[in-house]
């Protein structure tokens, strides 16, 4: 066994680099070193910000509730102290926790399958080919921190770790995003069920990890309430406000988001994992059950409150460890009970094949996400810092690339740096008095997200970018409009 411990470590690691170039030099291929979505780039003006000028504040002086993952800006801004390229830095960061997500998932598994160490090890090296979170690692995003302090704090508490620890880890969750509540109240749920029978324990253990978790709770809430009278990121409301127009009926979401995270070799796991949880229930093994109702809850979160599945589904994208977790170990028990030789060398074939191959396509996806923000968000950002005056205020709805590199004041109208716009981010004649009131004098935008807005007297356009793969591929190219109040 130690044999196989020393070759786990360093191929687990190998495919960790080996994910970073692939992904990466696919990127280069295509053009440019980025950032798939635009949020990545809001994060790092954030850490900039508060590396360089002691400030939680998107425009420096303006004190804000707009990042959604403070432990994570905390992170991105120690780049900022080193003499690195801050994207480098944003991705080792990515490929330290992708390797930490594999490292804890292995532990994870065997917490849930005693025994099966062989099926455990695999777990450790499917998770950093899967392409989801090979994209998530090097997006720039929490995403991948995310995953694994969820992992980390179930594998934990299966473990029997004290209630203070528990309480830390899911405080270090919430500061990475807010739905990780669900997670600890789970975990203080099931330990209340567990000691029922002796109210003094689960009390004095429950009190406990909530002072643990209040502990990286209190500060947070009170910032959040002192800067924007509500207790979450202004992103937890405007996100919502936003997209709550465009929802699909709920059948439809059921079947969406779900689906969304079974895009890969994890499909072919589906069956284990449904024996897993049937299995779980016939047995009542409560310790296997309380991850599968984490996956059930989290993506019932999304559907009822924030049903999207663009960017790859990446809001969903914490589901797929423990879809492969409890789909490998089911799988493994599934095969064991059957004389099923021809299933188990199909199974053996097919999934390392299916799980390369979307490794692969989930390159070329990421590299063109990265051109697109590329060529339509950091040219515009360029343009305005090269073309506008500096004292400039600029007005958009995607703040990060065109916050970061164009160094001008900007009006957010979705409602991140400026929550004022949220009770009004779906009325565009709200919306244009809005922008009158701040005295914007530029206005970027993709031309059909605010028709009304660009069509009115008050702006003339005098920029678009020519990307020709965005209006090929059925989109728009973003567009530079000047104020005329």
């Amino acid at each position: 066994m130690l044999r196989v411990v020393r070759f786990w470590f360093p191929l687990q690691i190998s495919l960790v680099a080996a994910s970073l170039l692939l992904y990466l030099g696919y990127s280069l291929h295509y053009g440019r070193l980025g950032f798939p979505l635009d949020d990545s780039w809001i994060h790092q003006t954030f850490a900039q910000n508060l590396a360089l000028h002691g400030q939680w504040a998107y425009n420096p002086g303006e004190v804000s509730a707009g990042s959604t993952s403070p432990l994570w800006t905390i992170f991105l801004s120690l780049g900022y102290l080193l003499p690195l390229d801050y994207r480098l830095w944003t991705y080792l960061l990515g490929a330290i926790f992708l390797s930490l997500t594999g490292w804890v998932a292995r532990r994870l598994y065997l917490a849930l399958f005693p025994g099966q160490e062989g099926p455990s090890y695999l777990v450790g090296l499917f998770l950093p080919l899967e392409w989801h979170l090979a994209w998530a690692a090097f997006s720039g995003m929490e995403t991948i921190l995310f995953i694994f302090l969820s992992l980390l704090l179930l594998e934990r508490y299966l473990r029997g770790s004290t209630p203070l620890i528990l309480g830390l880890l899911g405080g270090f969750l919430i500061l990475t995003r807010p739905e990780g509540i669900v997670l600890l109240s789970l975990v203080a749920l099931d330990r209340v069920r567990q000691q029922w029978k002796s109210p003094a324990l689960w009390a004095k253990n429950l009190a406990w990890l909530l002072f643990g978790f209040a502990l990286l709770f209190a500060p947070y809430l009170a910032f959040h309430l002192l800067v924007a009278g509500h207790p979450l990121p202004n992103t937890f409301y405007a996100k919502h406000a936003e997209y709550r127009a465009q929802f699909d009926p709920l059948l439809l979401r059921c079947l969406a988001l779900p689906g969304e995270t079974l895009k890969g070799a994890q499909f072919l796991l589906l069956p284990g994992f449904l024996w897993a949880v049937y299995s779980t229930i016939r047995a009542r093994r409560w310790n296997l059950l309380l991850p599968f109702i984490w996956w059930a809850g989290f993506l019932s979160v999304y559907i009822f409150y924030l049903p999207l599945t663009y960017q790859h589904g990446r809001y969903l994208m914490p589901t797929i460890p423990i879809l492969v977790i409890l789909g490998l170990g089911g799988t493994m028990n599934l095969l064991s009970h059957r004389p099923w030789r021809v299933a188990k060398a199909v199974f053996a074939i097919s999934t390392p094949l299916v799980l390369v191959l979307f490794w692969f396509l989930g390159a070329r996806a990421y590299a063109t996400d990265v051109l697109f923000i590329e060529r339509e968000l950091v040219d515009v950002a360029h343009w305005l810092r090269e073309e506008t005056p500096p004292q400039a205020i600029v007005a958009t709805h995607d703040i990060g690339a065109i916050g970061y590199l164009s160094q001008r004041t900007l009006v957010d109208i979705a409602g991140l740096a400026n929550p004022e716009v949220i009770p009004f981010i779906d009325d565009e004649e709200r919306l244009l008095a809005y922008l009158e009131e701040k005295k914007v004098d530029y206005f970027v935008t993709f031309p059909s997200w605010y028709p009304l807005i660009v069509s009115s007297p008050n702006f003339r356009l005098i920029y678009r970018t020519d990307y020709p793969w965005s209006v090929a591929a059925g989109f728009e190219n973003n567009a530079v409009y000047e104020s005329l109040w």
